[in-house]
């Protein structure tokens, strides 16, 4: 698993990833919901959508759009199995670890928590 900090300097150098941001619904929901609730979302996603050894549909489990953590998780690499593989050094093919479950969310909030402060 790699560090977060490491992750998202390349995150930012990636075009495809830096197109993702809070549209107006998702940022009004976030607001009115509270980090606290939309974070709660967030894990049961995480938990049913990608913490399985072998998700349903994965690599295309994570909608790209309807949900304030949705947007996070492409934003962040955190939306696949794949991209977990490629970006963040979590392996497919088991079930996530509940240190890497945290890391998935510690991202999740991170990039959450940026959206808020560039208002």
């Amino acid at each position: 698993m790699r560090d977060l900090d490491a992750v998202f300097g390349q995150l930012t150098a990636s075009r495809f990833r830096q197109r993702f941001r809070l549209g107006p619904k998702e940022r009004a929901y976030l607001e009115a919901k509270g980090a606290a609730v939309v974070l709660d979302h967030g894990r049961d996603f995480v938990d049913r959508r990608l913490a399985p050894a072998h998700p349903a549909n994965d690599g295309k489990q994570t909608p790209i759009r309807g949900h304030p953590v949705f947007i996070a998780q492409h934003a962040t690499a955190t939306c696949c199995r794949g991209c977990l593989a490629k970006w963040h050094a979590i392996p497919a093919g088991r079930e996530l670890t509940k240190e890497e479950r945290a890391h998935v969310l510690a991202a999740i909030r991170r990039w959450l928590q940026g959206q808020a402060s560039a208002q």
